[in-house]
């Protein structure tokens, strides 16, 4: 029987494609023992607005903090969470489906704007977006599986490789940007076979601000889709 394990870093807010992947697994591993890295979808991501796509950032505290984990991520500004509700807000009241995904959304951001740690607000933001989507999908943190100081010795295959062993996997999936370092060796002989994913094929769904933008947080996609959301994580067969 096969079981697809799913490890990967927590985002905020992601696009579409993370949830496709997330999909695919019978478990998810966050990976947030790994180091933080700054202009990068741990602390921020797209939304589309009249003016073209803006960054939504949740402000996090770096300066003397360069090898700090993911997890070890402090907020560094309460108030971030209202501005993002502004911002979605603004962007989004014209949207179709604005009365069905507004209340949840602001709701849902409203309820970690205290949490001071960021990778503490992307577990919960991800598990009540998979809920939505209709995604039943088990998380754990990597740091249930294995000790912190065992993984920060590793290189980042054996780290997957122990993770993925750990959490009884037949298969991993992996995202495409792992192909530069991650050498399937070790799994084919623990008899984990490696998977890749494919973010090629998605349709286009109806957008608000004129031409097609796909780079853009998975909220874009559930107010303009609403209970369809789901239909457009389907690929097109290559």
């Amino acid at each position: 029987m096969t079981r697809t394990v799913v490890i990967t870093q927590s985002n905020y807010l992601p696009w579409r494609g993370y949830f496709d992947m997330l999909r695919s697994a019978d478990e998810v591993i966050l990976l947030d023992s790994v180091q933080f890295t700054r202009r990068d979808w741990r602390n921020r991501n797209r939304i589309k607005t009249a003016s073209g796509p803006v960054w939504l950032t949740v402000p996090v505290e770096v300066k003397g903090r360069y090898h700090q984990a993911i997890d070890e991520t402090r907020i560094s500004d309460p108030d971030w969470a209202s501005a993002h509700r502004r911002s979605i807000e603004l962007a989004y009241r014209r949207a179709p489906f604005q009365a069905e995904i507004g209340p949840w959304l602001d709701d849902l951001l409203a309820s970690v704007a205290g949490e001071p740690m960021l990778s503490a607000i992307n577990r919960t933001l991800l598990r009540a977006i998979c809920a939505k989507l209709g995604l039943a999908i088990p998380f754990r943190n990597c740091t249930d599986l294995l000790p912190r100081e065992a993984m920060q010795a590793m290189d980042p295959t054996e780290r997957l490789v122990r993770l993925a062993e750990a959490a009884g996997a037949t298969r991993y999936l992996s995202g495409p940007a792992a192909k530069a370092y991650l050498d399937p060796a070790p799994f084919t002989a623990l008899g984990i076979e490696v998977a890749w994913m494919s973010y090629a094929g998605y349709p286009d769904y109806p957008q608000l601000w004129g031409e097609f933008e796909p780079a853009v947080s998975v909220v874009d996609l559930l107010f303009n889709t609403g209970a369809e959301a789901p239909r457009f994580l389907d690929r097109a067969a290559a």
